[in-house]
């Protein structure tokens, strides 16, 4: 599987952030899926032994947007304009989780792609459907002094 770009700050993937998840993406182009596997401590949670639920959607606002780079390259990122979250169950913490992604329609504008959270059973605890833009002008200047650490760190 290919991995995706991990960045410096952000919350979900940036490996300098103190406080981040610091999660790794990968495509597995076979299925057209981006996957990543990873266990949250109990620091995260809203109920004791559960995920808090801003952290769930946070995780599936993600990987949804790492889906659009599937077809295209490590640079096509693009803004969430709507995410719609539904918890199915609780999301457990100190427990093996895995959460994949894949896009459901592309037009000229944007993306709708959707994700999951699952058990190591695979049972889904949460999902969500994204819509996806490009990003604004000015998301796009403040990116330019990040693109040197947004890389494939091994």
């Amino acid at each position: 599987m290919h991995k995706q770009p991990n960045s410096r700050m952000c919350f979900i993937c940036g490996l300098q952030n103190p406080i981040g998840l610091k999660l790794a993406f990968y495509e597995d182009r076979e299925a057209d899926l981006v996957r990543a596997e990873f266990t949250i401590p109990e620091e995260y949670q809203g109920y004791p032994g559960v995920v808090h639920g801003g952290i769930v959607s946070a995780i599936l606002d993600e990987i949804a947007g790492r889906a659009v780079m599937l077809r295209g390259s490590d640079d096509d990122l693009m803004a969430t304009l709507r995410l719609n979250v539904r918890y199915r169950r609780p999301t457990p913490t100190g427990t093996p989780l895995s959460a994949v992604a894949w896009v459901e329609q592309t037009s000229g504008v944007g993306a709708r792609a959707a994700a999951e959270i699952r058990l190591s059973s695979g049972v889904v605890t949460a999902e969500c459907e994204a819509l996806l833009a490009p990003p604004p002008e000015e998301f796009i200047a403040r990116w330019e002094p990040e693109k040197p650490y947004w890389k494939v760190y091994e």
